[in-house]
């Protein structure tokens, strides 16, 4: 386990799927502590897919290949690249492994880096081959709920960046979405999003695309602010899970997302993959903000 502080809060961050694992600020703990009674995992990375695939396979020139959920990497002992007082960063790359279940050569390196109250999350994949390839990569940060009670109803809310016109689309079968279908998100008259118990009883997960949203800020019963998420990708899922009465709520910004119901393309016609072209990278981050 490898930790960063500066005077306003502490990480500790584990090579084993580079994972965060802990955010504290004047003694609390705001991420998730994997208790497996509940979710195994404080804020996985998710690469080479986000989500689920249909039938749990993809295709690459005719060729299928199976794989979980949410990908390898999350699973994957990462190299530390680099550690200073204010970041650290760590390195996947891909070997016979990784090539017999995903026919694409990459490195991938993850960093976190304090800047004050702060926790920027990067993501730089390089692609060292002759050819374009295709990926998804996205992040799964899981947030206790403020003060949580399991007696009682109320979580919380989530605040936008836009507070009218919102709209997602869910989980339908197997893991997957019906893409046709959207719904409007229904927010209360100050444009929050109410947060109870059985929130995702029935939605499963929220999904938010086409970059509707730009951040994401967490708040307690009293409508305080304690955290927020800024990022750039054009997709986020908001998720706990459903029918547990589970003490977090996760905020995941996606450059990706799962299959839509029935599809059985090839792995580069995949709803909101990224094509990188040879040797060449594709870099993006997203800031937590403790406040």
């Amino acid at each position: 386990m490898y930790s960063l502080e500066n005077q306003y809060v502490q990480l500790r961050v584990k090579p084993e799927g580079a994972e965060l694992c802990s955010i504290r600020k004047n003694g609390i703990e705001y991420l998730w502590q994997a208790d497996p009674l509940f979710w195994k995992r404080h804020s996985p990375v998710l690469f080479p897919i986000v989500g689920s695939l249909w039938e749990g396979e993809f295709r690459v020139e005719g060729k299928s290949y199976a794989m979980s959920q949410h990908g390898f990497a999350r699973d994957s002992v990462f190299s530390l690249l680099s550690q200073s007082s204010d970041s650290i960063c760590f390195r996947l790359c891909s070997d016979e492994r990784t090539l017999k279940c995903f026919p694409y050569p990459f490195v991938l390196d993850i960093s976190y880096t304090l800047k004050d109250s702060c926790i920027e999350v990067g993501w730089k994949v390089e692609n060292p081959s002759d050819k374009e390839i295709y990926f998804q990569i996205g992040a799964h940060p899981a947030f206790f709920y403020p003060h949580f009670d399991a007696a009682q109803k109320e979580r919380g809310y989530f605040a936008f960046d836009k507070k009218e016109g919102l709209e997602c689309v869910r989980i339908a079968q197997k893991g997957c979405v019906d893409a046709l279908k959207r719904y409007p998100l229904e927010l209360d008259e100050e444009g929050l999003l109410p947060l109870s118990r059985d929130s995702f009883d029935e939605v499963d997960t929220l999904i938010l695309q086409d970059s509707q949203l730009k951040e994401v800020t967490l708040l307690d019963k009293e409508k305080r602010p304690l955290l927020g998420l800024k990022f750039n990708a054009p997709v986020v899922g908001l998720w706990s899970p459903p029918g547990k009465n589970a003490p977090f709520i996760c905020i995941e910004p996606w450059y990706g997302r799962c299959d839509s119901v029935g599809y059985t393309g090839d792995y580069k016609g995949r709803d909101w993959v990224n094509a990188l072209p040879a040797h060449q990278s594709f870099e993006a981050s997203y800031t937590i903000e403790i406040y």
